[in-house]
């Protein structure tokens, strides 16, 4: 018999060994899967942990890590302060979508005038649009006890029809020949959020998401705002009577993770994507969620599972390129990675004991 005995505190061993133990179990599984799919499990592997790093291709793998990270990292970050209040925001990709917009909206505005302020206004404007996005489910979680998982995760829906109007309608190019999309905004150089060191792929948003992972280090660590987040995590009565105001931590958390959401559909507008169109939201939101859990809701752990699943995208589009691989077999590998780092969690609160209970 199998049974599963409570901790007397959670083991720091099985805290830091889950992740990795679930990075190999999805290697392993992994495998298995690309086996049963009549793939050489190898070369699966191979190709989508080791060539974008040290392949043939590595040249062009290597700067794209980077692109690839900055918006996880950057949405991450906000979600993992949230997350350990114990607040949900599920739908940080919504508010990826309406940073975006908001953010090109300024550019499209005074496009083509020039201006060094334009872009610093587009961040502010995308990063603003995010926290109101954000604070749609805070306020009717405070004000009518609505939960912020459900609110947060339908008005994805909501953004990505919003972004389609967009795309076909107000901000479609008049120059565009009749496609749907913005101007291309790399393009527009006062707009644009060009790399800033050649061949390495780092633009503004990952300057942005490196002072993402300090500061919210500083505020989880060194700031009282960090202390109550943490003890409203642990224990939401006790942190009541601490004076905590939980309304007050439900709009703080909810209005940061949306503005952080924001600024990275910004960055990704103003660069790699160029444009808005009724695809503008390619996952990021979903996946930063995967990002926080696997670094444990540390800044730190964020940096290093934000470089991992950068590495999936690059790896796994090098599978389809190379090995043909089906492109929905990485949204599965990154599923897997979230439910083996869940049930491996398990083992940081329980023992497996075997035999019968005494």
């Amino acid at each position: 018999m199998i049974r599963l005995e409570p901790r007397r505190e959670g083991s720091r061993l099985w805290q830091f060994g889950a992740p990795v133990a679930a990075v190999l179990a999805t290697m392993l599984t992994g495998g298995l899967l690309f086996a049963l799919m009549g793939f050489d499990p190898v070369a699966a592997i191979r190709t989508i942990f080791w060539d974008p790093l040290f392949g043939a291709a590595a040249s062009y793998s290597r700067p794209q890590l980077l692109i690839k990270a900055a918006p996880l990292i950057l949405i991450a970050s906000g979600l993992a302060v949230g997350f350990r209040a114990g607040i949900w925001n599920i739908g940080a990709e919504g508010q990826y979508i309406i940073g975006a917009i908001c953010g090109a909206a300024v550019a499209l505005a005074m496009y083509p005038a020039p201006g060094w302020w334009i872009f610093p206004a587009m961040v502010i404007a995308g990063a603003a649009g995010g926290w109101a996005w954000g604070m749609i489910p805070a306020l009717l979680k405070n004000w009518f006890g609505a939960s912020e998982i459900l609110v947060s995760l339908m008005l994805v829906y909501v953004a990505q029809r919003v972004a389609a109007w967009m795309a076909f309608g107000p901000m479609k190019n008049p120059e565009g020949f009749g496609f749907p999309g913005s101007r291309n905004l790399q393009q527009y150089p006062a707009a644009a959020n060009p790399e800033l060191i050649a061949g390495t792929g780092a633009h503004w948003g990952v300057i942005a998401a490196a002072i993402a992972v300090l500061a919210t280090w500083l505020l989880m660590d060194r700031h009282i705002r960090g202390l109550h987040i943490r003890a409203a995590g642990l224990a939401p009565r006790a942190a009541r009577f601490a004076g905590v105001r939980p309304q007050v931590l439900v709009a703080f958390c909810l209005g940061l993770s949306g503005a952080l959401a924001g600024m990275a559909g910004l960055f990704e507008a103003a660069g790699p994507a160029g444009q808005i169109t009724d695809k503008i939201g390619v996952g990021y939101g979903f996946t930063a969620i995967i990002v926080a859990f696997l670094g444990r809701l540390h800044p730190v752990g964020i940096l290093l599972a934000g470089l991992l699943l950068a590495l999936t995208y690059i790896g796994g589009e090098l599978a389809q390129l190379m090995l043909n691989l089906p492109a929905a077999s990485v949204q599965v590998f990154q599923g897997m990675l979230l439910f083996f780092l869940l049930a491996f969690d398990l083992l940081t609160r329980f023992r497996i004991r075997w035999g019968k209970a005494a």
